[in-house]
């Protein structure tokens, strides 16, 4: 294999016990849950892997601020620790929290976007296209070429493609382009990672045709960990300051903190310049989420996302964070099964695809996967794919996905060495019976995100 598992820089000091199902009680959970793993209960999944977001161990100190937090209505000493941490590690002059990244979305973006309106991203994730079409708008993804093919190991993946992102606004017109959004890590492309050059060009189109530009930061810690890792540029500088260097080149950036600041709840919303933009987006906070000194959080939610957004920089963690996923990788690898390569920052993106080539996109294999993996070992695991992606919001029919990817999303300092091995056996298990299994078919389906709550059935 020639990785070393990289040895956890911290010590458990409390448990959670995790029971495991038998195959028979498992088969007849999916069953109940109509094949879609949102409706399985937690306590039935023996390793979760369905997301990263909140789902993640806090700290000691994190659990001490939580006691501290004040919970005044206007003005807590809990906002401004916030606000001061924001400021700092991003150097933006206004910081707003919100409930969640989501929310950060419902608040921004209807000021940007309306009818007539698009949105152009290295990848809108599934919320993000949500709050797009939401808003009226309709959402454009503009990823590099590599990106499509998950054999190919190229360092930024999750990139811009920067030539098409021109000729995108030239043939829709500057006027109609309500924002450009990247996202670090781009989540949808298997968590790739963004260089800080790609991040500058895009920056430099959006001010040459006078657009919005908006960075969608989840997993702005990971990103620049992989910049000091691959970019010549950033090799000498902290984690702190490749992401004032990143950040300070958009107009804005809104967050889901669920993520790379290890809380349990929270999103940010940041703007570069204190302007009449801030104005709008204090109204529709105050009516969306609440005063705008807690924004639907409270105050020891706060502290603990004011501590986590420092916890998040630390070099030792990143290393031990995105070493997990380099030692899951190293797995596959010998085993021969694909993924989106080389591995992203907060999961491994199994290539559904590739495992199963007698499903077509229209029978959704990554949902298939991820429905074998908690058959095979209890995961919890979710479809990155058409199932996902879901259909036109025009013609109505089912969109094709670039990739069908089965995400394995691992929470931050929850899983040991044990867990990620027992990952790696479940998915060579299903390998050696891959030719067996059969595709699904939707029976009943939302109109928006679809995936939380579609009923799904094995097509026999």
């Amino acid at each position: 294999m020639g990785i070393k598992y990289i040895p956890e820089p911290f010590r458990i000091k409390m448990v959670e016990t995790i029971k495991v199902l038998s195959r028979e009680e498992r088969e007849e959970r999916l069953k109940k849950a109509r094949y879609n793993v949102f409706y399985l209960a937690g306590e039935d999944c023996y390793i979760d892997l369905l997301t990263d977001s909140g789902t993640n161990a806090m700290s000691q100190e994190q659990w001490a601020g939580i006691m501290r937090g004040d919970e005044a209505y206007a003005g807590s000493s809990s906002y401004y620790k916030l606000v001061e941490a924001g400021q700092d590690i991003f150097g933006y002059e206004f910081i707003q929290p919100v409930h969640q990244g989501r929310a950060a979305e419902k608040v921004l973006f209807p000021i940007l976007l309306g009818e007539g309106k698009y949105s152009i991203s290295n990848m809108h994730f599934d919320t993000t296209r949500a709050h797009v079409e939401l808003a009226g708008a309709r959402a454009i993804d503009c990823t590099v070429k590599e990106a499509a093919d998950p054999v190919i190991r190229a360092p930024f993946k999750g990139n811009m493609d920067n030539e098409k992102l021109e000729k995108l606004i030239n043939q829709y017109g500057p006027e109609n382009i309500g924002c450009i959004i990247t996202t670090i890590t781009n989540n949808s492309a298997g968590g790739q990672p963004v260089s800080l050059a790609n991040v500058r060009e895009t920056a430099a189109i959006c001010k040459k045709y006078g657009i919005h530009y908006n960075i969608d930061a989840a997993r702005y810690a990971e990103n620049a960990y992989f910049c000091k890792q691959r970019e010549e540029e950033c090799k000498n500088m902290s984690i702190k300051d490749i992401i004032k260097t990143m950040f300070g080149m958009a107009d804005t950036f809104t967050m889901s903190a669920k993520k790379d600041t290890i809380v349990n709840m929270g999103g940010l919303i940041g703007v570069k310049k204190n302007d009449d933009l801030v104005g709008k987006i204090k109204v529709r906070t105050i009516s969306y989420e609440g005063f705008i000194s807690y924004g639907g959080l409270s105050g020891r939610d706060l502290e603990a996302l004011a501590i986590g957004l420092y916890e998040g920089l630390d070099e030792n963690y990143l290393r031990y964070r995105i070493g997990q996923m380099e030692y899951l990788a190293a797995r596959l690898d010998d085993a021969g099964i694909a993924y989106q390569s080389p591995v992203g920052g907060h999961g491994v993106f199994v290539d559904a695809k590739a495992m199963f080539p007698h499903i077509p996109y229209y029978e959704f294999p990554g949902q298939a996967l991820a429905l074998e993996l908690y058959r095979e070992a209890g995961i919890r695991a979710c479809d990155i794919g058409s199932y996902m992606l879901g259909n036109d919001p025009d013609t109505k029919e089912q969109l094709k996905a670039d990739f069908e990817f089965t995400r394995l999303a691992i929470p931050r300092r929850v899983y040991t060495q044990a867990h990620i091995d027992i990952m790696a056996d479940a998915l060579i298990a299903i390998k050696e019976r891959a030719a067996s299994v059969k595709g699904y078919k939707i029976t009943w389906e939302p109109e928006i995100l679809r995936h939380f709550q579609a009923y799904l059935e094995p097509i026999e």
